[in-house]
């Protein structure tokens, strides 16, 4: 079963996300060490709140990933990270 990681960020201005989604789009996503599957950012930048999904395949994808991403220094995240939680991904779709 696929695994979720749900990132909630605080402090996050238009110029950082921008910034931060120029960097994935040119890196084609996550860092490469991170076994991610999928991404989806959402900014709220009247609130200045941001929420990172990332999907990856199993169990030990999402383990190699969270260290990778819980190692990051918050001058290469979009704010302030809020709340990390894991979810079972029980259905995905995208039209």
């Amino acid at each position: 079963m696929a695994v979720a990681r749900v990132v909630s960020f605080e402090g996050v201005d238009g110029d950082r996300m921008a910034g931060m989604l120029e960097q994935m789009r040119s890196t084609g996503g996550p860092p490469p060490d991170v076994p991610a599957t999928g991404l989806v950012v959402l900014h709220d930048a009247e609130a200045g709140q941001a929420v990172v999904v990332l999907f990856f395949d199993s169990e030990e994808d999402y383990a190699r990933g969270d260290a990778v991403l819980s190692a990051m220094s918050s001058d290469e995240t979009p704010g302030r990270r809020a709340s990390v939680a894991k979810y079972d991904v029980a259905h995905s779709m995208f039209l």
